[in-house]
């Protein structure tokens, strides 16, 4: 109370020009609100961490090595309008889950009519089933790659680890965050080596992140594929169940700074995430491109950084594959669990749940399934469930009655329907070029 009052008597004499402010008491304060500020965003970092680990998945990784290998640094642009794509999206889904308190699969239960969430919901389970399918792939490779498991046994060991990382949720949904922010760090830390021994072009980067170029048609299959595969469908729903744990009150004041500080999240997590891909393409563009040589697969890329790069190269590219497919099927299990009792009046064990999503995975590990062909058709499979993803969340988040004061203003909601229809376009094209 006293030191409030002392404080008060200063600034009286400040204003009246009676005492000059201490320039040191003015930086200590600066620095204690710096520092207060600081610790608030880290309360609400972690949500939008969670769902990045999904822009850098193991078919992220094929993609980008691919358009590195074949166009050089050309497509790093496809990459920045990706990431803005996915940032929208996002940030919709948040939106939705801090204004009306539930997930979208809840919400859409609330809103729309039986025989429509019958359909959403077998979509939604179907998306996430594809999508942890080719995270388990991933992780398998990823152990494959490190230490020549064979594929059946790592695909065991990767779905256990994937129980146990979805099973920290028991801890706190804290737990999952922090396990997931160490994994992006890990896959971070490796790419981080990777540019280093690629010693990339920095003026070729910069000017191929800002302006668009297609060198050819083949580069524009590429990009619509890299464009159409970015966006997925499990993380959209995921993400509004995610913010549900920082919902500590009912108020309006309270939801919108909530939904500003998640909007901080979602952009540093998904920048992070954009730098990442990015540096998958970069190093692809600066080992592979100059020797001619034509990447098609990760197996592919393993084992030509090594000779190129040496040992440390190829050890890093395994580790960040391997850390990939562990946290992106981790939070593929989150969301198929979540999206199997929200649609419809489903009750199932925890457990249940998740070995329902990752049975199809085990299922094609075990029979000995070529891993690129199961790749593509977890590709196809999401192609045609990501409208009934991202169509309810427009619906819903462009409705006063539902959203309140965070409700889309008209500019966002013209946006998103442009943004939905370029998704779906690039998906169909896709779904078109993979099938023929």
């Amino acid at each position: 109370m006293s030191e409030d009052l002392n404080q008060e008597a200063i600034n009286i004499k400040i204003k009246s020009g009676a005492a000059k402010p201490d320039p040191g008491r003015i930086s200590r304060m600066d620095f204690k609100t710096f520092k207060n500020k600081v610790r608030i965003l880290i309360k609400f970092l972690g949500p939008a961490f969670v769902v990045s680990v999904a822009y850098i998945d193991p078919g992220n990784f094929a993609t980008n090595i691919s358009g590195g290998s074949h166009f050089n640094y050309s497509l790093i642009w496809v990459i920045l309008w990706s990431n803005l794509m996915a940032i929208f999206l996002q940030t919709m889904s948040a939106r939705l889950g801090i204004a009306t308190g539930c997930s979208l699969p809840e919400m859409c239960a609330r809103t729309f009519s039986r025989s429509v969430n019958r359909f959403l919901w077998a979509a939604a389970l179907v998306a996430s089933m594809a999508t942890a399918l080719a995270e388990l792939l991933g992780g398998a490779l990823g152990l494959y790659l490190l230490f020549h498991l064979p594929l059946v046994y790592a695909g065991v060991v990767t779905c256990l680890v994937t129980l146990g990382m979805a099973g920290m949720g028991k801890y706190g949904q804290r737990a999952v965050e922090v396990v997931i922010i160490f994994m992006v760090a890990v896959i971070c830390a490796a790419y981080g080596i990777e540019v280093f021994l690629a010693e990339p072009d920095w003026r070729q980067v910069v000017i191929h992140t800002v302006v668009p170029s297609l060198p050819d048609e083949d580069a524009a299959l590429i990009a619509v594929g890299m464009l159409g595969a970015t966006v997925m469908p499990h993380v959209i729903y995921l993400h509004s169940q995610l913010v549900q744990c920082r919902n500590t009150s009912g108020s309006d004041e309270r939801k919108l700074h909530h939904f500003h500080m998640e909007k901080m999240d979602v952009a540093i997590a998904m920048n992070i995430a954009f730098i990442v891909n990015a540096s998958m393409l970069i190093v692809s563009a600066a080992v592979f491109y100059p020797r001619g040589i034509l990447v098609d697969s990760i197996e592919q890329a393993h084992q030509s950084l090594s000779p190129l790069l040496g040992p440390l190269s190829g050890a890093a590219f395994a580790v960040a594959l391997l850390a990939s497919g562990l946290s992106s099927s981790s939070v593929a299990a989150m969301a198929g669990e979540m999206v199997i009792d929200g649609f419809v009046d489903v009750r199932m064990p925890q457990n249940v749940r998740r070995l329902i999503i990752m049975a199809p995975a085990m299922a094609v590990i075990a029979m000995g399934i070529d891993p690129m062909k199961a790749l593509i058709l977890s590709q196809v499979t999401l192609s045609f469930a990501l409208p009934a993803a991202i169509i309810p969340l427009i619906l819903l988040t462009s409705r006063k009655s539902v959203m309140g004061p965070l409700a889309n203003k008209p500019l966002e909601n013209l946006l998103g329907w442009l943004i939905t229809i370029a998704v779906i376009a690039l998906n169909g094209l896709l779904l078109f070029l993979t099938l023929s």
